[in-house]
C-alpha cells in the first residue's frame, strides 16, 4: 500500500522538528543546489526552502501519494518520483539531504557510497535515521508481532527496518569524508494518550504489518493488542498524557 500523506502529517511539527535541526546544523551559506532523498509531502523539503530561499531545491520520493500531494502544495518545486534504494542521478548537488528516509532502504554501505557520489566536492551529506529499534515502542511491537498469535503472519514484517550504529556509519564516511559530524537527540513528545503513540506509528513503523493483514478485523484486532502493549510500556503522567521518547541519529559529511 502507498503512504497516507494526511495519516503522516497528523503529527507533522513533531515530524519536521528534526529537519530543522538537521538544517540548521549544516555549515553551507550559499548552496547552489539541493536535493531532499525520502522528501515525503515536502514538508522537510520546505525547511531547506526558508533556509535557502534562492537554492534550486528538488524533492524526491517513491511514494506516488507524497509526491502527488506535495506537487499541489508547492506547485514551483521540482518533484521527482523516484526510488532511493536505486538512484541514478546524473547531476551533482551541494547538499544531498535526508530526513527519517534510509532506514526503510537496506545495505546503507552501498546507499551511501552512492548518495555521497552525487555531493559536489565543497558540498555536504546530512541525514538523520529515527532509531526505532531502541524505542519502548518498538518493545511493543514485537512483543505482540512474535507472540503465538500473530507471529505465523507478521514474523517477517520487522526486517524492513535498517540501520547501524554510529561508529558504522562514521567508519564508512571516514573513507570519504575529512570533516564529519555526528549526534544524537532524544525528543521528548507529549502525546495525549496511548492510542496517540499508536496513530503516530500507524503511517510510519507499523505501516508494514498492517499492509500484511487484509482483513479489518485482524486489523482492529492488532490495534488493540499494541494499544495495550503500549500502557505497559508508557506510564500515564499526572496530567493524564503520556511521554513518548523518540531517539534519533543525526550525522554531516562535508566533500
Amino acid at each position: 500500500m502507498d503512504w497516507n500523506p494526511k495519516l503522516y502529517m497528523k503529527y507533522g511539527n513533531e515530524r519536521t522538528q528534526p529537519s530543522i535541526d538537521l538544517v540548521s546544523r549544516i555549515a553551507l551559506d550559499y548552496p547552489k543546489s539541493i536535493i531532499d532523498i525520502g522528501c515525503g509531502p515536502g514538508n522537510s523539503t520546505q525547511i531547506l526552502v526558508k533556509r535557502w530561499p534562492k537554492s534550486e531545491i528538488a524533492g524526491l520520493d517513491n511514494s506516488p501519494n507524497m509526491i502527488e500531494k506535495a506537487g499541489k502544495d508547492f506547485p514551483k518545486q521540482e518533484w521527482m518520483l523516484a526510488n532511493a534504494a536505486n538512484i541514478n542521478i546524473s547531476r551533482k548537488y551541494d547538499i544531498v539531504f535526508s530526513n527519517a528516509t534510509i532506514q526503510w532502504i537496506p545495505d546503507h554501505e552501498k546507499l551511501l557510497s552512492r548518495l555521497f557520489s552525487i555531493v559536489n566536492t565543497g558540498g555536504a551529506l546530512a541525514i538523520q535515521i529515527p532509531m526505532f529499534k531502541d524505542l519502548a515502542i518498538w518493545k511493543a511491537i514485537e512483543f505482540v508481532s512474535l507472540g503465538s498469535k500473530w507471529k505465523s503472519s507478521l514474523s517477517s514484517c520487522g526486517s524492513v527496518f535498517t540501520y547501524h550504529s554510529s561508529g558504522y556509519y562514521y567508519d564508512l564516511l571516514a573513507l570519504v569524508s575529512q570533516k564529519i559530524e555526528m549526534w544524537e537527540t532524544t525528543y521528548m513528545h507529549i502525546m495525549d494518550s496511548h492510542e496517540a503513540i499508536f496513530e503516530w506509528s500507524k503511517s510510519t513503523a507499523l505501516r508494514p504489518y498492517f499492509d500484511e493483514l487484509k482483513d479489518e478485523n485482524a486489523r482492529n484486532d492488532f490495534k488493540n493488542d499494541i494499544i495495550a502493549r503500549l500502557k505497559i510500556e508508557y506510564p500515564i503522567q499526572k496530567s493524564g498524557k503520556v511521554i513518548f521518547p523518540f531517539k534519533r541519529l543525526f550525522f554531516i559529511a562535508y566533500k
